[in-house]
């Protein structure tokens, strides 16, 4: 099998970072990884992708049962067990560090993860036309992906649609893309430039146009919110 072939190593990766890809499948294809570069560029592509989508998912604290079968897997209680029964835990020691050498080896042959993500927090700029709410912009330590997540639903005319904007340090704002206004917006990344995160952003906001965005390429309408962008 061609696992150089673009399209083949990129539904790989996808159902490998994901978590879809499982059994037999998952650890030949961790197998095939080191030797392997357009599997290994495909696998940071995905991973790009989808770090920024884990700040919507929010934090579920595990049940008190997950941590009293730790305890009782740490500690168990003081009374001595039989040697045979003994020998269990030194097969389950043996093999936690059979699984800590062969992570230590993926990670040896493995490439670097990428970078956490730059998180910025999109505020009311105290405009008249403000309406409630406020964003949270994920950029990927790359700077090839961007998510934007609504705090609240904006409200808006039905004519009136969001725009998100680079805001570069002298000269004037980039258009990103559309947002929506209640819930999760993935930025396609070929609307990113590529300075994003290189000194070519000094803050994002957004502002309200007419449907498809502005029609000049800087804003029409006002800037109802806006984040500084601190690396």
């Amino acid at each position: 099998m061609d696992y150089g072939r673009p399209r083949l190593a990129d539904a790989l990766a996808a159902g490998y970072v994901a978590g879809t890809l499982r059994g037999p499948a998952r650890r030949r294809f961790e197998a095939l990884l080191p030797s392997h570069p357009a599997l290994q560029a495909a696998v940071r592509a995905w991973q790009a992708r989808l770090l920024p989508l884990t700040l919507a998912v929010a934090p579920t604290p595990p049940p008190p049962r997950v941590w009293q079968a730790i305890q009782q897997q740490l500690w168990p209680a003081a009374t001595p067990e039989p040697w045979w029964r003994q020998l269990r835990l030194w097969r389950g020691l043996s093999g936690v560090a059979g699984m800590a050498a062969l992570a230590l080896a993926v990670a040896v042959v493995m490439p670097s993860p990428p970078q956490a993500p730059v998180v910025i927090v999109l505020q009311s700029t105290g405009d008249a036309a403000t309406p409630p709410g406020g964003f949270v912009a994920s950029v990927s330590g790359d700077g090839r992906a961007l998510v934007t997540r609504s705090l609240m639903p904006v409200s808006l005319q039905a004519d009136r649609v969001l725009e998100l904007w680079s805001v570069p340090p002298a000269g004037n704002p980039r258009s990103l893309g559309l947002i929506a206004a209640d819930g999760l917006t993935v930025l396609q990344p070929g609307r990113l430039p590529p300075s994003l995160l290189k000194g070519g952003t000094a803050a994002l906001a957004v502002s309200i146009e007419p449907p498809g965005g502005s029609p000049t390429g800087v804003p029409t309408g006002p800037v109802v919110f806006a984040g500084k962008l601190t690396l």
